[in-house]
């Protein structure tokens, strides 16, 4: 029994000095950095917890769809509201993903994975593409220039501005053989052209591939040098650069621009006082108005932003409208008749700090959490979208 026994013990001190060194073999041939998950972590009653800066994000809570009733003079006046929390990701995007193409907002929001969003800025409903008549800016870059109205605006950290914003596009053209500098600018983006107007417009790659029309001076520009100048082409728009056409009297622009010559850009951003504002970082934007609120207040001056139609100044109509409130939030609201006077009183009884039109009439459009509040009467051609952020 006792040799028996002793006999045990041996093959037991045997295994177990090889498990030793097996297990010592094994923290020699791991990456140290193998080792900074269980050292963060904690067993807590026998369950594994994972550390929380190595957890995925959990998602914000679902933006928030209210029916309300706002009393404004005599009127009673129906809204349908959707907040959007702090956190969710801005985006605008046009109909098919493609500039001056238009798509249903249902399948607008759900292409783009959404939570929540709402028609835009103007556009051409009726005659031609539906071209944008707001300012877009789209991941930072500039795709349509307004220069009326107000804009709201969101920076690369999700924060949100609202302003009469004004955009000028001015740049350089350097003589490669010479070195001769000159100026030049563009006063558009993106917009169709009529063919016997005067115009200077910029045309980007989310025109399209090529500029749709055949007619004025253009100037391509790839990484930032001019690899042709021709008239009366429908010339391809470079993925890498853009093309600058010149119509009317402002042809003899394109005379400054020679095959090889450098160029650069920059885009000038002020109100419409002609005040210096800072939107350089902004990344998301669209442009409608007018301003309804500013700061807690009714501020409501169509004619000074540049509106003339009855629709705006005076008469009841469909609205869409977008606020910034008190903590940051945003809130986006629908309702199916109102003055412009009334839509700006029920922003302020809303509680926004800040909050201004959008394009109203068959385009009003709301969506949250997979459904469609308000359904537009049309398709539309641009949407500000909200979504989840990557995790």
């Amino acid at each position: 029994m006792y040799k028996e026994t002793s006999d045990r013990r041996n093959r037991v001190n045997r295994v177990f000095k090889s498990l030793t060194m097996v297990a010592a073999l094994s923290m020699l041939l791991v990456p140290t950095n193998a080792y900074a998950v269980p050292t963060a972590s904690s067993n807590v009653g026998g369950k594994f917890e994972v550390p929380t800066a190595l957890a995925s994000k959990p998602k914000l809570a679902a933006p928030r769809v209210s029916s309300k009733s706002i009393k404004v003079g005599s009127r009673s006046i129906a809204v349908q509201t959707v907040h959007v929390p702090k956190g969710y990701v801005p985006a605008a995007a046009f109909g098919k993903g493609k500039y001056g193409a238009a798509a249903s907002l249902n399948e607008m929001m759900r292409n783009h994975r959404a939570t929540a969003g709402i028609n835009a800025t103007f556009f051409e409903a009726y005659n031609g593409a539906p071209e944008p008549w707001g300012t877009v800016i789209i991941n930072g870059r500039i795709e349509h220039v307004g220069n009326h109205g107000t804009t709201i605006g969101f920076r690369q950290d999700g924060s949100a501005l609202m302003d009469t914003l004004r955009v000028k596009l001015r740049g350089t053209v350097t003589n490669e053989k010479t070195a001769r500098e000159q100026g030049w600018y563009a006063y558009f983006v993106n917009r169709t052209p009529a063919k016997n107007s005067s115009s200077a417009i910029m045309f980007t790659p989310m025109r399209g591939s090529h500029l749709g029309f055949a007619y004025g001076n253009a100037v391509t520009v790839r990484n930032g040098q001019v690899t042709s100048v021709t008239s009366g082409q429908n010339v391809p728009i470079p993925k890498d650069g853009y093309v600058l056409v010149y119509t009317g009297k402002e042809k003899k622009m394109a005379e400054r621009f020679k095959k090889g010559d450098k160029v650069t850009q920059v885009f000038e951003y002020t109100n419409k006082d002609g005040q210096a504002i800072d939107w350089q970082d902004v990344q998301t934007a669209v442009g409608a108005g007018p301003r309804l609120v500013k700061d807690g207040r009714v501020a409501l001056q169509p004619k000074a932003e540049g509106f003339q139609q009855d629709k705006i100044l005076t008469l009841s109509a469909t609205r869409s409208g977008i606020g910034i409130m008190p903590d940051g939030s945003i809130m986006l609201a629908t309702t199916g008749s109102a003055t412009m006077k009334q839509w700006a009183e029920v922003w302020k009884q809303l509680g926004a700090k800040q909050a201004m039109n959008l394009d109203g009439g068959a385009s009003t459009g709301l969506y949250a959490n997979n459904k469609v509040i308000t359904s537009p009467g049309r398709l539309l051609s641009n949407v500000l979208m909200f979504k989840q952020p990557k995790s």
